[in-house]
């Protein structure tokens, strides 16, 4: 999908060059990483975070679930949603290891452009009250808080999907 590169200052103020970065759409032999990847690196946890869940996600939008590589290693993901109304994004996660390293930046830029090739207007995001973390990350990449809105849930029963 999208390959990034990145220079960072090394010791001594040198440069060194980051391995690149590569961004594709999550298919079904990664699905167990991914579930792993969140126990390690997402804030809480999700109902939808089962092999159910993320099989339906890809089986419906192959597109959706993005996952971040460097070195065949999985660094970061983000689900880009498009219901054809609304941009949703959920379970943007970077591996502790690959943090302020721009994995989340460059997740995030190609579910942008994903949204835009869509059709999509305006991107939300789902972020935990207490994910101060998150919370500056989502910042840093121009998002906020709607004050005026307040998401209301409710949790449906189990269904068999197959």
């Amino acid at each position: 999908m999208a390959k990034h590169g990145r220079r960072t200052a090394g010791a001594g103020g040198g440069m060194r060059i980051m391995t690149e970065l590569r961004i594709r759409a999550a298919v079904a032999p990664d699905l167990d990483a991914v579930l792993s990847f969140w126990r390690v690196a997402a804030e809480g946890t999700s109902i939808s975070d089962d092999r159910d869940g993320i099989e339906r996600l890809v089986a419906r939008d192959p597109e959706a679930l993005l996952l971040a590589e460097r070195d065949g290693e999985l660094a970061g993901t983000v689900i880009a949603g498009f219901d054809g109304w609304r941009c949703h994004l959920y379970r943007l996660a970077v591996h502790p290891d690959h943090r302020r390293q721009g994995v989340g930046g460059a997740l995030l830029a190609a579910a942008e452009e994903r949204f835009v090739r869509l059709g999509g207007r305006r991107a939300d995001a789902m972020v935990l009250d207490r994910n101060t973390l998150g919370q500056h990350a989502w910042r840093a990449a121009e998002y906020g808080p709607e004050e005026q809105w307040t998401r209301w849930v409710k949790p449906l029963p189990p269904v068999a999907y197959r």
